[in-house]
Formats: structure tokens, sequence, C-alpha cells
């Protein structure tokens, strides 16, 4: 599992991902971990099948008992199956989740974590240094969904939203934003249900002053790049299922 800081003064964001030991049929996930102090927040930490590699990256990091706090922007077993292993190892944690998929999540293991259902209109986490907003973005593709943003290290943590299915081996950010266009179309268009819903969701985030949008799945945007993903996915039907589509699922 290849781990890079992002962000570091006076905390850290650090992002794992691109492990090329995972399974061939693993979708391949990026996992955060936001370091401050001793407290540090683990977002969407992955499935089950990349806990013993996240566990072994993490550690090199933060001690386990410094992990307060995990989210899991939505229900979907790609970021969240590995539940039941972090339930055993941090026993202390508290998870960050939609309440509307409380009874879905707990599936995967839920008897040592607190449960901290996330309301519909979002909510704050502080820790030491960093203050976090959990943002809305229902429908995106989950109907019970939340991006994180951090405006002192001005990162959005954005889901799904921005995601792209590369080969392994692609690099950490979006180098030629219209090249990687290509790899984003069909997944948004069947992934995200709502242009209302999206709409919404552009409008909300170009309030924001963001250098960095983190997405789950493939690069990550920064600088005018991210500027340029709004633009685009604002211009982008979305909700649209045909035979051609099908790849992208």
């Amino acid at each position: 599992m290849n781990d890079n800081i992002l962000f570091d003064k006076g905390y850290q964001w650090i992002f794992f991902g691109r492990d090329p030991d995972k399974p061939e049929k693993i979708i391949d996930t990026n996992q955060y971990l936001i370091k401050d102090g001793n407290r540090s927040l683990l977002l969407d930490p992955g499935g089950i099948e990349t806990f013993s590699a996240m566990l072994a990256s993490i550690t090199r990091h933060v001690r386990l008992d410094d992990i307060s706090d995990i989210f899991a922007s939505h229900q979907d077993p790609d970021i969240i199956s590995s539940l039941g292993l972090w339930d055993k190892a941090l026993p202390h944690a508290r998870l960050h989740a939609p309440w509307l998929w409380e009874g879905f999540i707990r599936h995967f293991g839920c008897e040592n974590i607190e449960y901290m259902g996330i309301p519909d209109e979002g909510c704050e986490l502080e820790l030491n240094n960093s203050k976090l907003v959990f943002i809305p973005a229902h429908y995106l593709h989950a109907s019970g969904n939340y991006n994180v943003y951090d405006s002192n290290a001005k990162i959005l943590m954005s889901g799904d939203i921005g995601a792209a299915l590369e080969p392994a081996g692609s690099g950490m950010f979006v180098e030629d934003f219209d090249a990687h266009t290509q790899n984003m179309t069909l997944f948004h268009q069947r992934w995200m249900p709502s242009n209302k819903a999206k709409n919404d969701w552009v409008a909300r985030v170009r309030n924001l002053d963001i250098e960095m949008m983190a997405p789950q799945h493939g690069r990550i945007f920064k600088g005018d790049d991210v500027k340029r993903f709004l633009d685009w996915f604002e211009a982008l039907e979305v909700g649209i299922a045909t035979n051609k589509l099908k790849k992208a699922a």
C-alpha cells in the first residue's frame, strides 16, 4: 500500500492507495488519514481485502490508540466492509457515518465502535488543530452520502465524486484533465442518478476554498483542475443507464 503526505502544517493529511497486491477483481480505492496530535481520523478505511495492508501502512504514521475516529461516506463494501476488523483493532473509536445506513453498515461488524449517525444536513468534527465539516452529497451516488471538507488544509475528500477507474500504476494527481475525463465520464453517468442533486452539490462546493479534491477512486485534483472538474461535472448529464454503460459498472 503506497502512502503520501498531502498536507503537513500542524497536522497531516495522508493518502493511502494504489495497492499493488490487491486481488485482481477488487476495485482499487483511496484511503485517507488525518493525523492531528493524539487524535486521528481514518476516512473510508476500505474493504476487508485491504485491511492487513492498511493496518501495516497506518502504523508507520500513528499509534492505533491515537485513531479516535473513523468516517464512512456511505455504505458500499469497497470502503467499509473492513469495519468488523477495525472494530477489533480500534474498540475505542467512533464511527461517523450516515444515520440512514446504520442498519446496513452494522452488518459489517460494529460491536465495540460507537456509531455516530451524521444528520442529513451534515455536521462538524473537531480534532485538535483541525475542524472538519461533513458536507451532504446525497444521491451522489448513495441516498445518504457525505464529503469531508477541511478549510485549513483546503482539501475536500469527495468520495465517489471525481472518481475514475484506472489501471494499476496510474499517477496520484491528475496531469491532463481533458484526457482524464475519459476515465470519469461513464462512471459518473452510471453511478450518479440525479442531475438535481449533482447541481445542488456543485453550487454548494463552489463556495468552498479548495486546493485539492481527493476522491475515493483514481487521481487527486489540485489547483485549477478542481474548478475544471466542477465545470465538467455541472455540464455532464448523469443518471443515464444504457447498454453502452455496462462497463462502467
